[in-house]
This record gives structure tokens, sequence and C-alpha cells, in this order.
């Protein structure tokens, strides 16, 4: 099945406003065994009739987003009229549903509003309970002999993936009677490099018949995307898990600090963390995810020595002798993390991000991670030389993994 996104917006070719719906679209679709095979970015205005007339030349679906508010520059439902030949009308429940929307916040629902109602004759209204611009869809049998289908969906992320996933993936499904068995599998593996991933996978997962195999790296992360029937994405993702146990940290796509606040939660575990180097990535990582609250108790940013010294209580006297970049200061700061804390697990991380403060002893990008667990710490050493932003996304990583193993370990 051809399918074809067309992204409207002015503020997306400005730059002002980045362009997610593509990727995000991508992936739902990846699941259903459909592809995108083009997308379009046009500006608001009459670029949005041409760019329709010739996607639904060549396309069995086109997706249009944005152009569906109130403004005289939003108008795919005109374009979207025009292209397939027929008038618009209001349609009396969308109406409806708009009233009741603003009834619903006390607002007043200004007469330019009542434009979001309009939908062409023979579409169907697609409801969104998320915002005030209802999708629309026209089937095959509208576009005539071109026999394309065609969906206008709402600009703002938050009304189009739900509309998407309600009203777009169940048509299509229909559409190009794709089989309730093809499933998508992404395992996320990190301390791994692609190479060594392709190196000790490819030979076994090709064999696999049926099966669409794809990577995907970014820093101290490689991905492992599987398609295909679901008895062959099992056997694919219990080959990858046999071949790198420790590395792959998730089969059902969730990131790092997801597993990690996960597993801190089913052993009934708190964690502390003391940062330098990274300045507070690592919390902002964590605090990222739903639940957190429940887990993470403490997060010291000690990036001036002194600030080592008193939140943390690291004796001076060891910077001085070893310097904050050392194995020394790391195992302090994760101990007095701990103990200021009061929880079952901490970490530290002391390094130099670069580009300057590097000497030859201690080169730009050195770090040196710290744990502490009742009982036990310890401290390991790093070197990421890869740019500023690279290296805390790395470093960050690597400590997550590190209490993301210690965690495990402890748990058998």
């Amino acid at each position: 099945m051809n399918i074809e996104i067309i992204n409207t917006g002015s503020e997306l070719l400005l730059g002002t406003t980045l362009n997610t719906h593509g990727a995000w679209m991508g992936m739902e679709l990846l699941g259903l065994g459909l592809r995108v095979q083009r997308q379009t970015t046009v500006p608001d205005g009459e670029a949005i009739i041409t760019a329709l007339g010739e996607a639904m030349e060549r396309s069995d679906a086109v997706i249009i987003t944005g152009g569906l508010g109130p403004t005289s520059d939003d108008i795919s439902r005109e374009a979207a009229a025009e292209v397939l030949g027929v008038d618009l009308i209001t349609d009396e429940a969308a109406l409806r549903s708009l009233e009741a929307f603003f009834a619903s916040r006390g607002r007043p629902m200004a007469e330019s509003n009542k434009k979001q109602a309009l939908n062409p004759v023979g579409a169907d209204i697609l409801p969104n309970p998320n915002g005030t611009a209802p999708g629309i869809y026209a089937p095959p049998r509208m576009s005539g002999d071109r026999l394309c289908a065609l969906f206008l969906l709402p600009g703002p992320p938050n009304e189009l993936r739900p509309m998407f996933r309600a009203e777009v993936l169940p048509r299509l499904r229909a559409l190009a009677g794709v089989s309730g068995d093809y499933q998508m599998q992404v395992l996320r593996c990190t301390g791994v490099g692609e190479s060594d991933f392709h190196q000790d996978l490819d030979v076994q997962l090709n064999a696999i018949e049926g099966l669409e195999i794809g990577y995907c790296a970014r820093p101290a992360e490689v991905d492992l995307r599987l398609i295909g029937k679901a008895e062959a994405v099992r056997k694919a993702a219990s080959i990858a898990q046999a071949a790198f146990p420790e590395q792959c940290f998730s089969a059902c796509d969730e990131n790092l600090e997801q597993v990690l606040v996960r597993l801190l939660s089913e052993q009934g575990k708190k964690l502390a963390l003391a940062e330098s180097c990274t300045g507070g990535r690592i919390a902002s990582r964590v605090t990222d995810v739903s639940g957190a609250s429940q887990v993470f108790t403490h997060g010291f940013v000690t990036y001036a020595n002194e600030a080592k010294v008193e939140m943390l209580g690291v004796p001076a006297d060891v910077i001085e002798r070893h310097g904050a970049v050392s194995e020394e200061v790391a195992i302090a700061m994760a101990e007095g993390a701990l103990k200021s804390s009061g929880a079952d697990i901490a970490a530290s991380v002391t390094g130099i991000a670069g580009p300057t403060g590097g000497t030859e002893d201690k080169p730009v990008g050195t770090v040196w991670i710290g744990i502490a667990i009742a009982g036990k710490s310890y401290a390991v050493h790093r070197c990421h030389n890869r740019g500023r932003e690279v290296f805390k996304q790395v470093v960050s990583q690597t400590v997550l993994d590190f209490l993301r193993r210690e965690l495990l370990a402890n748990s058998k």
C-alpha cells in the first residue's frame, strides 16, 4: 500500500516548529507492516491544493496534517473539497460537538470556529475529544478512478496521535487487508557497539523467513527492530536476548530510565544521585519517568569542589591529593549521597566534559562513576571524548546501566 503524508504549516518550513509527525506515524504504520513512501511539507495556503492533487495521483492513501483550524490560512478542508470535486457543507453533529467543547470550558465560541464543522460532501467526520478540530476521512470511492483514501488530521500532536490510533489505523488496516498476526518489536541494548550487534546476529536473524530487521544506533545505545509474523518476531527476539543477555535492557521499547524506575519500584528501593560533570542530566532523565517520586529521593549537583565537601562530605584532603576527577572522589561522592539521603543505592559521576580542562593524565572525556550500596562501594573509569553534549548523554546512559545491573544482581 502506497501511503503519503503531507504536513502543512509555514512554521515547519521556517524551522520554528519541529515536525515529528512523519517519524511517529511511520513507526505506528510499521506495526501493521505498512510503509510511508513519501513525506512532503508545504506552507499554509494554496500550495496544499497542488501537493494534494499530485499525491492522490500516485498514492493509495494520503494523510494531511494541520490546516484544520479556524483561521483564514487553514485551508486543508477547502483543498480536499477542491481536489475531490465536491462542496463543503456544515456537519451538524460536528457543530454541536464544537459548541459543547466551548460550553464545557465556560468560553464563548467565536464565529470563526464554525468553519471547523465544514465537511466535504460524502466524507466522514473523525471525532476529536482533545480539541476543536475534527478530522475528516474521504474513502477511496470519493476520488474516482484514483481510488485514493484521504485523511485530514489536526496538527497538534496531542490531538493527532489519539485520532490516528483510533480512527486512521483501523481504516488503513481494513483497506490494506493487513493480517492481525503482523507484529513489530523493538529491543533496546546498551554497552555494545552496533558493529558487534551486526556481526553476532545478522546471519541468524536473516535465516528467519519473513522477518525484517533494522538497527538504530544512538549514543551508548543500539536498538534492534524486528518486523514480521508473530512467530518469526518471537524467535528473533529470543536469539538476540540470548546473544546479549546483559546488554539487552528492554524488549518492550522501554528506555533505560523507565527500566531503572520499574526495577527500583519492584524491589522497594530508593535511589540517590550525586552529579558533577553531567550537571543533573541523570536526575532529569529519572524524573522524566512517571512514578519516579516513589523511588528517587535526592539529586545532588555538586559541580564545585566546595559543594562536594559541604553537601556530600567528601574530605577536602582527598580532593587535594587525587583531584576531583578520580576514583577516590567518585566513591566518596556516592557514599556521601547514600548516607545523606538514607537511600538504598546511590551513584555518582565526576569527569571532564571538555572541550577544555583536560590534562595528559586526565584527558577530556575522562569520567569516574561511583556506586554505593549497603556494605559495598566501588568506582569505574571510562573515557568518552565525543563532544560535550554527547559526553553527558553517554555518561548518563552508562550510570543508569550500572544501576540497572546492580539492581538485577542483587535481586538474584
